[in-house]
């Protein structure tokens, strides 16, 4: 894909299967983090995708583990930088 704005309108499954070669992110460490921004009011599936891929970038690499509650830690961490600069609906 040349355009990165195409990646975010993919079908659920190219989606997900993007973010698992790019950021070795397994299915469920995806959906935690796709229902964290969903429960914090991110209805919209192409904000929650652009959240999720700027979260990837910052947080996910290959072989990193987040350990019991880090990713719920990481997830806050990150929210908190965007206060002011999200705005959330």
């Amino acid at each position: 894909m040349t355009n990165l704005d195409e990646v975010f309108h993919l079908p659920d499954l190219r989606f997900v299967q993007f973010c698992e070669e790019k950021f070795a992110l397994n299915k469920g460490i995806y959906n935690t983090i796709d229902n964290y921004f969903f429960e914090l009011g991110v209805h919209d599936i192409i904000k929650r995708r652009r959240l999720i891929f700027q979260f990837s970038l910052q947080h996910c690499a290959v072989g990193k583990k987040f350990g019991p509650g880090g990713l719920t830690r990481k997830l806050e961490d990150f929210m908190e930088q965007k206060s002011g600069l999200l705005q959330v609906n």
